[in-house]
């Protein structure tokens, strides 16, 4: 009975390396969106290596690692034709769920297995919202007026430090 119990110990300690791996994956999806929707949107790794072209709103597979014990970090450049061209950054931290290599993953799930794997990070953010400035046109004269209604939250702190509340 002490065998199958250690037997059976040892195969779920086994099974389990790699909490984070398990959990989570080596890759995150990250959803691009901007203001005005349809913007160009291209994605380049830490090498500078462009792995994605397309147009918002767009849902994206993104590794989690850029080698052993090293995270991702993703550069990605909104532009449209009369908008200002805006980058952001996406970057690999630490996920919670590597911790769980202590109880479930052992040694081998700390220093094999999620850090191989880019497990053992998230990317962060999660979700991009880029908003997009119009740019200064020399002949405003021939411009329609626009209008872009977005949540306050999406808005950047620049533009937001300049916001004033409207009293009703």
């Amino acid at each position: 009975m002490k065998k199958i119990l250690v037997s059976s110990i040892l195969a779920f300690t086994i099974g389990l390396n790699g909490c984070a791996s398990i959990i989570t994956g080596p890759s995150q999806i990250v959803t691009f969106t901007s203001v005005p929707e349809s913007a160009s949107i291209e994605i380049k790794n830490r090498k500078g290596v462009k792995i994605h072209t397309g147009q918002t709103p767009v849902t994206v597979s993104l590794k989690k690692g850029a080698g052993y014990f090293k995270p991702e970090k993703y550069e990605i450049t909104f532009s449209k034709a009369g908008y200002q061209t805006k980058t952001v950054e996406v970057t690999g931290t630490l996920s919670g769920w590597y911790l769980g290599n202590i109880l479930f993953g052992g040694l081998i799930g700390i220093l094999i297995v999620d850090p191989f794997t880019g497990a053992m990070f998230r990317l962060a953010p999660k979700d991009v919202n880029a908003v997009l400035e119009a740019q200064n046109l020399k002949d405003e004269s021939n411009q329609k007026p626009t209008l872009a209604v977005v949540l306050a939250q999406d808005l950047p702190e620049e533009i937001m430090a300049r916001a004033v509340q409207i009293q009703h």
